[in-house]
């Protein structure tokens, strides 16, 4: 918890903040990996157990998160690792089935747009943020155009690039930010990047957390 400690130390300036950045998986969507996995399992004729390996044990996600790899070349070499052809189509299915909104965060985060900017920065390439009215549609909806995948930044979350590159590409700045994640490392992250921050733990939480920084209205 010793996350938590330090996003309560920032509270001091609460009163300035203007900007608040959601993760997306894990606060404003459930995340179902296993789901993924069966899904595409299930479209290519192959195994759970071989699309993990394709996709999360050979670093291939991850780089595709990183920006090292375009669209086209990410579909590419998931395609030879499963030894079968790969469509823009067939991995959107297979995403859109591991995403379930988490509608009481949503709500939330619509109750902070009336009195911040609000924006979500994820861990994803491009293929995810390119064609979210499809994969998300109620963060779609919300947030319009400003959802912003790791890739368009060249490093993943917790980098100090990635916050400070999304920080800057919406004309904020750290100090007058928040930023809300599930995972204690990328909360770490942006504290070290100068940003308010606080760990998701439930709507509860985060109800809390943001009255706390003034962000909700009473």
């Amino acid at each position: 918890m010793a996350t938590k400690t330090s996003a309560t130390a920032t509270t001091a300036q609460s009163g300035n903040i203007g900007t608040v950045l959601f993760d997306m998986e894990g606060v404003l969507s459930h995340y179902d990996r296993d789901a993924r996995a069966a899904h595409l399992a299930a479209l290519t004729g192959t195994t759970p157990d071989a699309v993990r390996a394709a996709i999360w044990d050979s670093g291939l996600e991850a780089r595709a998160d990183a920006g090292e790899l375009a669209p086209d070349a990410y579909l590419r070499a998931l395609g030879e690792l499963l030894g079968c052809a790969m469509d823009r189509a067939t991995w959107l299915a297979s995403r859109r089935a591991s995403i379930t909104p988490n509608d009481a965060t949503l709500a939330l985060a619509a109750r902070a747009g009336e009195r911040c900017r609000i924006a979500v920065l994820t861990n994803n390439g491009s293929l995810v943020t390119d064609h979210l009215d499809a994969l998300n549609p109620p963060v779609a909806r919300l947030f319009g155009g400003r959802v912003y995948g790791s890739a368009q930044f060249g490093a993943v979350k917790p980098a100090a690039r990635t916050y400070l590159g999304c920080v800057e590409h919406l004309g904020a700045t750290p100090h007058e930010t928040l930023f809300i994640d599930d995972s204690d490392a990328n909360v770490q992250g942006a504290l070290d990047a100068g940003l308010h921050a606080c760990l998701f733990v439930d709507t509860g939480t985060l109800e809390h957390d943001l009255r706390r920084f003034g962000v909700l209205h009473d």
